[in-house]
């Protein structure tokens, strides 16, 4: 339930970069199309995030955690580019849509986390 529940943050989270920056062009904007994205957002993000944040962290200890965003950034290209080869990502015009998007889906993805995931580990808790 909790795989499903963070797919819908992620795919919630990426409707929300997509439609707020002008720079983010879909090749799809039906939902299933965005579940799919987010799928494959989720699993770039499992799997390079880590290996990145190792391999950048004396970048990232130079730019004082900066260098966070920039991996985040390239994550969320990287989703896209590879959702493309799949009919259901989108296209970045340029760095700053990148980022914009990045953080937008960052920010989007840790909000609705704290309410709807420890809200249902609070719950959970209690019974």
């Amino acid at each position: 339930m909790k795989l499903i529940l963070r797919l819908a943050i992620n795919a919630i989270a990426l409707y929300t970069a997509i439609y707020l920056v002008d720079g983010i062009v879909p090749q799809s904007e039906n939902w299933v199309s965005l579940i799919w994205l987010a799928l494959i957002f989720g699993l770039v993000n499992a799997i390079l995030k880590p290996v990145l944040t190792v391999a950048g962290c004396g970048f990232i200890i130079l730019t004082l955690g900066l260098g966070t965003l920039i991996i985040n950034t390239f994550l969320f290209w990287l989703a896209g580019v590879i959702g493309q080869q799949f009919g259901v990502g989108f296209t970045v015009t340029g760095f700053g849509a990148a980022f914009l998007g990045a953080l937008i889906t960052s920010v989007v993805s840790f909000i609705l986390s704290q309410f709807l995931i420890d809200d249902r580990e609070r719950k959970h808790k209690r019974d």
